[in-house]
């Protein structure tokens, strides 16, 4: 079984213990900073492995309670497969309590446990009161009907219960895409002496290896992961729903900060202006109006902007679903389906929260019509469905097209019978527009190799490759190039692949010069100079010898003999076929000198090289015709 990694959070109000009983669970002190053990609050997120076999890995945030640190809590949750929600015996509900419950609402958190904490300070009947109490307010949220355990952290009560409750529970869960492309909001950056700038962060979906060349959002700087650790292990890879720290190079700490991203694709859109899908919270202490300043909260980013209605111009009260769009002050990464909390800048409030329609955003007419376009965009059609995922793949098999769409085999089956998409390999499907862009990168490569080295038959086709392979698989680039061979594209003699249209020629400028060498080597018959000085004599410098040399052998317009001689290739020929013909089936050195009138500095290369043809195989003394 493929191993599964999550990452799960404690939330909950201040001081009601989320700190200790991840302490209790993990062993671990969360509190790092100087100022949260003075304050005994939480102020930055805190990260502990808790539990790992060979089937699963969990790792726990805890995350800050206090209202002025809710964009760390928010940055925390954002990334969390469970929440334990930890309630205190002696406090029940509190505000951040019911703060923290909608953002994991709008966040789509779907799994949580509810931990009634510090029980030894009150009696049992009190805790049954403080049950019901957290009940009336845990209807209609995740929790409603998530499983209560009693704990307390100091004299570990229910710790054990809780633990296995917990790891049960993931067992049952997926985890999160493991198979897409890498991604990684960052929320922490430091430095490390002698290694330089430590990101670290939550890994959304796919997997990083050391070593991987991946790129920082939304600035675009590449860089590579120097190194790989997670829970302070040194690892080779990172999968999706770890905790990971990487070491990168390429980029200073100055140059990145929380709330970028991390990410090994280049179809990750960045954007500034976001059709979205939002709910508002139920008591919003004030109104939302048209073009309202917010702060989006969306991965770790924190970001300033706008909110613009398209069917009316305000909200106080709203129940239902509100189709309308975020214009940003910068851009952000994000792709469709994300999830995101909305926050008013001042006074400070959570506003509501919501998910991405569409991070290609247009300006749009206030009215009906705009908002039915954004129902079509929301509910998304089959095709655009499998557009997106083989887009953000490259190529999937059809049992991996039905998990990433959610659409049945029937209905993937006659959409995928559509012209855009192309089966290759007899197993896996593509975009054709996929196949376009890629052919056309392959075609501009190979249009600036023959530009450059115009005498080569061709670039080798691992060299040609090598690049888009970071970005594309290579069974999908072997059938683009084999597509183009059919369709007259390209041309590939060996492992040397060209464009159809190319014929190997001597650059312009040196073409005279060329036809003067040859017909000076021709001109000397069997009886050529050292072949280094027909070059000297012609003028060609020494950094085009080699591929004009080379390009003459291909064109069978040179034969070379050794390190110091060559023929004109009809010279070579004829002087076979005039040896063929006057000797028997076979000849030794002193016939051949005789029948061609050579020295034997010419003969013995000369017969060398008719060997190394196959023209001739050496018996003894003496050279037998091969046929």
């Amino acid at each position: 079984m493929e191993k599964r990694y999550f990452t799960i959070g404690m939330a909950g109000h201040i001081d009601h213990g989320k700190t200790s009983l991840t302490k209790a669970l993990t062993n671990v002190d969360t509190d790092r900073l100087k100022e949260e053990k003075e304050r005994q609050i939480s102020i930055e997120l805190g990260f502990a492995p808790l539990y790992e076999d060979n089937e699963i890995q969990i790792s726990v945030i805890d995350v800050p309670g206090h209202e002025r640190f809710i964009r760390q809590m928010i940055a925390g949750v954002a990334g969390i497969d469970l929440v334990v929600l930890v309630v205190a015996a002696d406090e029940g509900v509190m505000p951040q309590t019911r703060e923290h419950l909608d953002i994991l609402k709008f966040l789509g958190v779907k799994n949580g446990l509810v931990a009634i904490s510090k029980i030894d300070r009150v009696d049992e009947e009190f805790i049954e009161l403080v049950k019901d109490d957290i009940l009336d307010e845990l209807c209609g949220t995740v929790f409603e009907h998530a499983p209560f355990v009693l704990i307390d952290s100091l004299s570990n009560k229910g710790i054990d219960e809780i633990k296995e409750l917990i790891i049960k529970t993931l067992k049952e869960q997926e985890m999160r895409d493991a198979k897409g492309a890498f991604r990684l909001p960052i929320d922490q950056v430091f430095t490390v002496k002698g290694q330089g700038t430590v990101v670290r962060g939550t890994v959304y979906e796919g997997t990083v290896e050391e070593g991987q060349t991946l790129k920082i959002m939304p600035i675009g700087l590449e860089v590579r992961a120097r190194q790989i650790q997670v829970h302070h292990n040194p690892a080779e890879k990172a999968y999706a729903g770890q905790r990971t720290a990487i070491n990168l190079s390429g980029v200073s700490r100055e140059e990145v900060e929380r709330g970028d991203v991390l990410v090994s694709s280049e179809h990750f859109l960045v954007t500034k202006t976001l059709d979205v899908a939002i709910r508002v919270v139920e008591d919003l202490e004030h109104m939302v109006k048209q073009r309202m300043p917010i702060k989006l909260h969306i991965g770790t980013a924190e970001v300033m902007g706008r909110i613009v209605f398209f069917d009316r111009n305000e909200i106080k009260e709203e129940n239902g679903e509100i189709l309308c769009q975020l214009r940003l002050e910068v851009e952000i990464l994000t792709k469709r389906g994300d999830r995101f909390i909305l926050r008013r800048p001042s006074p400070q409030e959570t506003i509501g929260g919501g998910w991405v329609i569409d991070p290609r955003g247009d300006k749009y007419r206030f009215g009906n019509q705009t908002i039915e376009d954004l129902e079509k965009k929301k509910v998304g059609s089959p095709k655009e469905r499998i557009s997106a995922a083989l887009l953000e793949a490259k190529c999937l098999p059809l049992t991996e097209l039905i998990k990433r769409t959610s659409l049945d085999e029937a209905t993937l089956t006659e959409q995928l019978a559509e012209e855009e998409f192309v089966l290759f390999d007899g197993k896996e499907y593509t975009l054709q527009l996929l196949i376009n862009s890629i052919e056309e990168d392959i075609f501009d490569k190979l249009q600036d190799f023959h530009l450059l080295y115009s005498m080569k038959i061709g670039i080798n086709k691992a060299e040609l490759l090598q690049t888009m392979q970071k970005r594309v698989p290579k069974h999908l680039l072997d059938f683009v190039v084999e597509n183009g061979m059919e369709n007259h594209i390209f041309n590939r003699r060996g492992q040397f692949v060209s464009l159809a249209s190319f014929v190997p020629h001597v650059p312009k400028n040196w073409a005279k010069r060329t036809e003067n060498l040859i017909s000076d080597l021709k001109s000397d018959g069997l009886k050529v100079r050292y072949l280094k000085d027909y070059f000297a004599d012609a003028g060609i410098p020494d950094n085009l010898v080699a591929d004009l040399r080379r390009f003459l052998e291909e064109e069978e317009l040179l034969v070379q003999l050794d390190e110091q001689f060559a023929y004109h290739g009809e010279v070579f020929e004829q002087a076979v076929a005039k040896l063929r013909s006057q000797t028997g089936t076979e000849f030794d050195v002193g016939e051949a000198k005789d029948v061609l009138d050579l020295s034997r500095k010419y003969m013995i290369p000369f017969l060398e090289r008719l060997d190394s043809l196959g023209l001739t195989k050496r018996v003894e003394n003496k050279r037998v015709w091969k046929n």
